[in-house]
């Protein structure tokens, strides 16, 4: 089979971890796989993805190889598998827009992104080299809170014939008005989104529980998530307005199983600190 041809926005530590599994995935049989829902969907499996595009903003990151570029800093996430052979794919200088949070210019430079001094591209740019890429699926992997650089690169994708996996809380597949629905649906496009949810981390842990209670006939009053971590998107986050998006995503997530809707004043998700030591490990406190 042919492989599924991907660009990435976006090279931080959730693709770091893509690419990293991947290769990893390449070299083990189903029967050996470890931390996988699902080893084939279509008669494709994980090995069959190939980055053809990718887009950054960082310096350390723009002009280098992609399979470098996961390596680079601010990236913080485990390395399971470093023996990554270069994939001739060059990571492109991308769109800065809402991106870049400014308060992010006040923190060590191993922890923060260090903005590229190279020309930011137009949509021209992005579709021109989306077409030559010969990409299939565009993968947002920005940061939270872009919520214009993300719809710049939504109309991108959909001009450009590719598909789009929004990976971030900016509400795309998910608006309420459909406008993205219908230019990626009369383009003959797939549009998956919005936002993921670690393989098991707070958020669907927090849902299960949440759901347990209700099967159990346990009256839930309030509850609260409160998450810390020490990579670049708690870092961003710290912008307490880039959060609107997430805190939506998140509390949905938990008010969709519980047994009766809570009320704004017994619901609280989301981000709650930056820790720098907990580099790209999120602890999590749930009261219920």
């Amino acid at each position: 089979m042919n492989k599924i041809k991907i660009a990435i926005v976006g090279i931080g530590n959730c693709a770091s971890s893509l690419i990293q599994g991947i290769h990893y995935y390449r070299q083990k049989a189903r029967q050996d796989a470890i931390g996988l829902m699902h080893w084939e969907i279509g008669g494709y499996s994980p090995g069959d993805i190939e980055v053809v595009m990718a887009f950054d903003i960082d310096q350390r990151k723009v002009g280098v190889d992609v399979h470098e570029a996961i390596f680079s800093p601010p990236n913080c996430t485990t390395v399971f598998h470093s023996d990554i052979p270069a994939s001739g794919v060059t990571v492109r200088m991308g769109r800065i827009l809402d991106g870049f949070s400014d308060h992010m210019k006040n923190y060590d430079e191993k922890r923060t992104f260090v903005l590229a001094d190279e020309q930011e591209p137009n949509e021209a740019d992005i579709i021109k080299v989306l077409k030559e890429s010969a990409a299939e699926v565009l993968v947002n992997y920005l940061p939270v809170g872009s919520e214009e650089a993300t719809r710049f690169y939504v109309a991108c994708a959909y001009k450009a014939g590719v598909a789009l996996i929004n990976n971030i809380p900016v509400f795309i597949a998910s608006d309420p008005e459909g406008t993205y629905a219908n230019h990626f649906k009369e383009a003959g496009l797939p549009l998956i989104g919005d936002d993921i949810k670690s393989q098991l981390g707070a958020t669907i842990t927090h849902r299960v529980l949440t759901d347990l209670f209700a099967k159990r006939g346990v009256k839930l009053e309030r509850t609260y998530q409160l998450n810390t971590g020490g990579n670049t998107d708690f870092l961003n986050m710290l912008n307490r307005h880039r959060l609107a998006s997430k805190k939506v995503s998140k509390t949905e997530a938990v008010q969709a199983v519980t047994a009766r809707r809570l009320g704004g004043d017994d619901i609280h998700i989301g981000p709650s600190d930056y820790v720098p030591w907990q580099n790209d490990n999120k602890v999590a406190f749930v009261r219920m």
